[in-house]
């Protein structure tokens, strides 16, 4: 037994001299007769054979001679013999001219025939629909956001809000302070021997602001490192030159405008804080987002006019967008820069008629009066207290291009789930009438709602499933666009509609069937069944159709497949004006719903939610923003041009009378109130 575990070992001569054939007489039989030897060997042995069983068997017992193996018949539907290419060879060894070409023929077939599938497993790969995979998506975007707003976010918050705050409102007890101080110097309240102190007081006043503002001033130089010249290099020459007028007001004895220039450098750090505070709001808007949506412009959407359609929102959309230079912000700049040659020309003008003195004197003041404090909030506050409303939204707007892009006539689309979210429409009950079974009235009423679409197929699909009902299908479909519809379901007419609708089209109803908010369904001209349905008003589609109907330029387009949703509906459950809004015929909300954006069109604004609200105030929020900001430079720069006028005039006449830091700082003050209350302008969204 144990011979039988001990593995055999045979080379090629010894089963070449098994079988007593010799390699160069047949080489074909060598090779069967090899296969087959090492087939045998490697047979498992009977547990129970002697030991003599284990050797080979004579090649007489075992093997058939080569010449029986081949008169043996081969059937054709188990195998294919292949005869060797020599036999079918004429003597001279080349085959036959038919027999080339049947053998080419047979070869492009066969690369024919592999060039389809392979043609065909690519079409097929390229078919296949390409997996969604929700999480996967979830994830993508998230490590976006982690990379960008999230990042940012808490790099701001690093560096925090505490200390400009601290700045402001140090700032605004040295304007007070300076403020009280040249009053009572004005009213004579400050004895002679105290003028210098007055003055010491001033100027280091001036100084201590310039130090807290330290920061605007430094990055007004780095501007002009970078080829611009902004409101912050101005406000940083003005320091310089009131710090040389200061010098002169020792010698001459005068009071220097400090006040007003403590007042500007209050309100450049105000801006500063403002656009700290934005940006980290909006940082912290995208940072919590699951999904984002664009808002991007379909140009000729409705009646000629651009649409504001959403689309998929990316996280570049805004990163990319924010942090722009916006148009007033450049002609601020441009403006800073001319009124800079405009006080040099003056303050040149006055010195050559009056002195040195009087020139650096107008100077300083020219700096101070061409640019209102209100000047510097103008574009930042604007936007800070839309993005609070905005934040409150889950919206952001894609910088400056964005702001332009949502403003002028645009249609809004509004779909069901934007005036009744998932959720907020439910069946409150159901009376049938007639014999009709009731799952038959409930398999064609619900059949031909989801025939029409709407918010009201979730809820009679569910009350079809609930009653264990199947779909029928529906045949001359038709929506009459007055709170009905009517279809064939299984060669029966069918009518669904409110009551007024099923009155005018001659369905006798009941007495004691009023409801305020029911769908009435008619089959084959009786009434079947009446069914009530609840629509909730909710706050943030009410908010949003709200804003959208205030703003004239914006045409609400409404695009919903529920029947119900009419034109006297939506008046009498929003409280709104419906004149300016648009109601399609069926054909066109088809069309118009179908329609999507340019994909490179750039996105306009990114909300992450899907209430009507967040993209409403997006668009109406960008309208306020861009009059509120245009408005608030125009009053300060009209501002400023005529402060440059007065003090021409005054350089030409040599007067100083007017020159007094409480004349300055009083005209500082009423141009920064109505530039103030314009910024006010976002908060009515």
């Amino acid at each position: 037994m144990d011979n039988l575990n001990e593995p055999q070992e045979f080379d090629l001569d010894d089963i070449l001299r098994e079988f007593g054939d010799h390699p160069e007489e047949n080489p074909a039989e060598e090779k069967d007769a090899e296969l087959e030897a090492l087939l045998k060997d490697a047979e498992p042995a009977a547990p129970e054979a002697p030991a003599e069983e284990a050797a080979p068997a004579p090649a007489e017992e075992t093997v058939e001679p080569a010449a029986e193996q081949a008169e043996t018949p081969v059937s054709d539907d188990d195998t294919l013999r292949f005869d060797p290419a020599e036999e079918h060879l004429p003597d001279d060894g080349q085959p036959a001219p038919g027999e080339e070409k049947a053998i080419d023929d047979l070869i492009a077939e066969a690369v024919a025939a592999e060039s389809e599938d392979q043609a065909a497993q690519a079409a097929q790969k390229a078919a296949s629909p390409i997996e969604f995979n929700p999480r996967r998506r979830l994830r993508e975007l998230k490590k976006k956001l982690v990379a960008g707003p999230e990042k940012r976010y808490y790099a701001l918050a690093e560096i925090g809000l505490g200390k400009l705050q601290a700045a402001i409102l140090i700032n605004v007890i040295i304007v007070l302070v300076c403020a009280g101080v040249t009053t009572l110097f004005v009213l004579g309240m400050v004895p002679e021997n105290r003028l210098r102190l007055v003055i010491f007081s001033q100027v280091l006043a001036m100084l201590v602001s310039g130090l807290l503002g330290s920061q605007q001033m430094l990055d007004g130089l780095g501007d002009i490192a970078k080829g611009r010249f902004t409101v912050n290099t101005l406000l940083t020459v003005t320091f310089v030159v009131c710090c040389v007028d200061a010098v002169f007001c020792l010698a001459d004895l005068r009071v220097p405008c400090c006040a007003a220039f403590c007042l500007e450098m209050t309100m450049a750090l105000t801006a500063r804080y403002q656009r700290r505070s934005t940006e980290m709001g909006q940082m912290d808007t995208l940072r919590k987002a699951v999904h984002l949506t664009g808002i991007a412009k379909a140009e000729n959407y409705y009646e000629g006019k651009p649409g504001l359609l959403r689309t998929e929102g990316e996280v570049e959309d805004f990163m990319d967008t924010y942090s722009r230079p916006s148009a007033p912000e450049k002609l601020q700049s441009v403006y800073a820069f001319v009124s800079l040659l405009a006080c040099i020309a003056i303050a040149v003008f006055t010195g050559m008629r009056h002195g040195l003195h009087l020139g650096i004197q107008i100077f300083a003041t020219s700096l101070l009066v061409a640019v209102p404090a209100g000047f510097f909030i103008s574009i930042s506050r604007p936007m800070a207290v839309l993005e609070k409303r905005l934040h409150m939204v889950g919206t952001v707007l894609c910088g400056w291009q964005g702001v332009k892009g949502l403003c002028g006539k645009a249609a809004f689309p509004l779909r069901d789930e934007d005036l009744f979210p998932l959720g907020s429409t439910k069946l409150n009950g159901v009376k049938f009438y007639g014999k009709r079974s009731p799952d038959e009235v409930v398999s064609y009423t619900a059949s031909l709602i989801t025939a029409a679409g709407g918010g009201l197929v979730p809820v009679f699909q569910q009350l079809l499933r609930s009653r264990s009902c199947a779909e029928q299908p529906v045949k001359n479909f038709q929506n009459y666009g007055t709170g009905g519809i009517g279809g064939e379901v299984c060669d029966e007419p069918v009518l669904l509609g409110s009551l007024s609708f099923l009155q005018e089209m001659g369905v006798v109803i009941p007495e004691g069937t009023m409801v305020n908010q029911a769908v009435y369904a008619a089959i084959d001209g009786q009434l079947s069944a009446v069914f009530a349905i609840s629509y909730a008003k909710m706050r943030s589609a009410s908010a949003g159709l709200v804003t959208l109907c205030g703003h004239k330029k914006v045409t609400p387009v409404v695009l919903c497949g529920d029947f119900m949703l009419t034109e006297s509906f939506i008046q009498s459950k929003f409280g709104i004006k419906t004149r300016r809004m648009a109601f399609p015929t069926r054909e066109e909300r088809a069309a118009l719903q179908n329609c999507r954006p340019d994909p490179e069109a750039p996105a306009l604004a990114i909300t992450t939610r899907e209430d009507l609200v967040s993209a409403a105030y997006a668009v109406t929020g960008a309208r306020s923003l861009r009059t509120a900001t245009r408005l608030g430079v125009a009053i300060n720069l009209i501002g400023g041009i005529l402060g440059m006028v007065i003090m021409l005039v005054l350089g030409y006449l040599g007067s100083t009378e007017l020159l007094t830091p409480t004349n300055v700082l009083l005209y500082q003050l009423v141009w920064l109130i109505p530039g103030f209350l314009v910024t006010e302008w976002t908060r009515a969204v």
